[in-house]
């Protein structure tokens, strides 16, 4: 499965479609974004330190598509489904997963490949399951962790529906409070948004998508 991996990362880095679009999926209509991301996401915990995050990314039928299609009836865990998987996931590799971790003002880093991922069905979507593990593992307690994924295009919307997409086990929850930040963007930057369509890409140091970016942010005691 890693060797499959590392090919389709090897052969990902190459599209010139990532370099154009900055997301991992053709853009299917006209105006931002062209694809839409459910997201939940699992504190991975150990010892009262975060190891890192075990994310869900259930895709829209339109984005899962060509993955279906390509999948066909193949049993889940097939040949197929891990090839698919590691095709998607290289993809998500070369924008460093779409996500963002602060601490104190400053990044920390993940492991470079995530250490479980997956790739499955859920009637006409397409799941894709990881693990995203952090370089060094950070102590729950002290300074608020500040979580943010993001397409930096918009390309993609990556959005959790509400607080309950964001879960911990039971002995940090005890200890730890996780709150959610939808921004709200004022009218001229949506109506920007909304006005370019599928040949367009925002200038690089506009940041376009995190400005629309939720803001997880965990505060442990």
């Amino acid at each position: 499965m890693e060797y499959a991996f590392l090919t389709a990362l090897k052969r990902c880095c190459c599209q010139v479609l990532l370099a154009v679009c900055g997301g991992f999926f053709a853009p299917m209509v006209w105006a931002h974004p062209h694809s839409f991301i459910d997201m939940q996401t699992t504190l991975v915990t150990k010892d009262q330190q975060l190891l890192g995050f075990k994310m869900i990314w259930v895709m829209d039928p339109i984005t899962s598509a060509d993955l279906l299609y390509d999948a066909g009836k193949a049993q889940a865990g097939s040949e197929i489904w891990k090839k698919l998987a590691a095709e998607v996931m290289a993809r998500v590799l070369t924008q460093h997963y779409f996500t963002v971790l602060y601490r104190d003002g400053k990044p920390l880093k993940y492991r470079d490949l995530p250490s479980e991922y997956s790739l499955s069905r859920q009637g006409n979507q397409a799941v894709l399951e990881f693990i995203l593990p952090l370089a060094h593992p950070q102590p729950l307690q002290g300074k608020p962790l500040s979580l943010s994924t993001f397409d930096p295009t918009y390309f993609v919307d990556m959005t959790y529906k509400n607080q309950q997409a964001l879960q911990m086990p039971a002995d940090v929850a005890a200890l730890c409070k996780i709150s959610l930040f939808t921004p709200a963007p004022n009218a001229s930057l949506q109506a920007y948004a909304l006005s370019l369509d599928k040949s367009d890409a925002p200038p690089e140091d506009m940041d376009l998508g995190q400005q629309f970016a939720q803001k997880v942010t965990l505060q442990c005691q």
